[in-house]
């Protein structure tokens, strides 16, 4: 079962509707009784908390533009327990640096099928989560694989699949949903037809009653067959409008996700646009290189701390080791966050960050200089196997 999570800006209504604190009829109030929720905090005492920071931090009022607060839904499992979306949450603040503090999961929404009358479950959670830099007091900026991350972080913490990724996979996910919207629009539109048409068939002659007189003569019996044909007239009318009321939603659904497709094919072609504009501009492309960089930079670092508390006994005084560790760091990284190998063959080309980077494995005990040959990285023939 594959997962996804997508954060947007929090609405104004986000704790009614994911504390349950009224009734909807979308749900299934049997099952509301199996959802859970946590809460640190209101919405609204959390963002006054934001603004006053803001202010105390960078001496200016938060925008109002800005998102301080953003809500997040995310496929889960019927077994996925709030401690898994707690673990969730904390990952996300030590890699992304975003706070939630209010988790909803709900097992009590979704559809019955028309054709088998199942009931299909819609498992999902809500996550809400403070987006303020703490450092800066402002917003939080994340670039495109900072988004990705955090798929990735999901897939792990809640032992699933990862979902597909970027605009490409959600706009697979809409014109998905539109194929099924016509799909159900052409059945409504057949059974429509097949209603009117029934109102001109020959199902009528059934309403007309007849009965023999005394001579044996076959009669129709009016006020009889009237009676039959209001009846009939009033059940048509009531399912013709049903059907006509179905269509129109059906109809404004379609025009709904279409205008969705749109906008998503819009932001596919500004991605490609951007891509183009990092492969034709020298200063544009070196600018996103750098920042791109400094970040993976930033992973490894984060990765050899963590690799020094896993084993805190090994022999680091090995300069062979040490580069073996060093891979093995790289070889993690790179298949954790689909960082090419690429990358690190830049940032391996720099001896003075080459240097910081074993010092830190070293934890400053580090009196060996490397080069950047040193690094098996650099070997064409290993970086094939790789």
């Amino acid at each position: 079962m594959k997962t996804s999570i997508n954060f947007k800006a929090v609405k104004s209504d986000s704790e009614t509707h994911n504390f349950r604190k009224k009734t909807f009829d979308y749900i299934r109030k049997d099952l509301t009784p199996r959802n859970e929720y946590w809460m640190e905090q209101k919405i609204a005492d959390r963002i006054l908390k934001i603004e006053a920071y803001c202010k105390e931090r960078s001496g200016r009022k938060l925008q109002k533009n800005a998102m301080p607060v953003r809500e997040a839904v995310v496929v889960i499992k019927e077994d996925t327990t709030m401690l898994e979306l707690q673990n969730l949450a904390k990952r996300l603040e030590e890699e992304l640096s975003f706070r939630v503090f209010q988790i909803a999961i709900h097992k009590d929404e979704g559809h019955t099928d028309k054709d088998t009358k199942e009931w299909k479950p819609n498992y999902h959670a809500h996550l809400v989560a403070d987006w303020q830099d703490l450092n800066t007091g402002k917003t939080l900026k994340h670039q495109s694989f900072h988004y990705s991350k955090m798929q990735d972080l999901t897939a792990e913490c809640l032992n699933m699949e990862r979902g597909i990724s970027g605009s490409r996979g959600r706009l697979e996910a809409i014109e998905y949903k539109i194929q099924q919207k016509e799909e159900d629009l052409k059945v409504l539109e057949e059974r429509f037809d097949l209603m009117k048409s029934e109102m001109g068939s020959t199902k009528l002659e059934e309403l007309v009653v007849k009965e023999n007189d005394f001579l044996g003569f076959k009669k129709i019996k009016t006020d009889k067959t009237i009676e039959n044909y209001e009846k009939a007239f009033r059940t048509y009318k009531s399912t013709i409008l049903t059907n006509k009321a179905e269509l129109e939603s059906k109809s404004k659904q379609i025009t709904e996700l279409t205008t969705k497709v749109d906008d998503l094919k819009k932001q596919v072609h500004l991605f490609k646009n951007k891509n183009a504009a990092l492969l034709t501009n020298p200063t544009v492309f070196a600018s996103e290189k750098k920042k791109y960089l400094d970040s993976v930079i930033n992973i490894v670092k984060r990765e050899i701390k963590f690799s020094r508390f896993r084993n805190p006994h090994l022999d680091r005084n090995d300069k062979q080791k040490l580069i073996l560790e060093m891979e093995k760091i790289a070889q993690k990284i790179s298949q954790e966050n689909t960082v090419p190998f690429s990358a690190f063959n830049e940032i391996f080309k720099d001896t003075e960050i080459v240097n910081q980077l074993f010092s830190l494995l070293q934890f400053g005990n580090n009196n060996t200089n490397y080069e950047a040959e040193d690094i098996p990285i650099q070997n064409k023939r290993k970086r094939k196997r790789l």
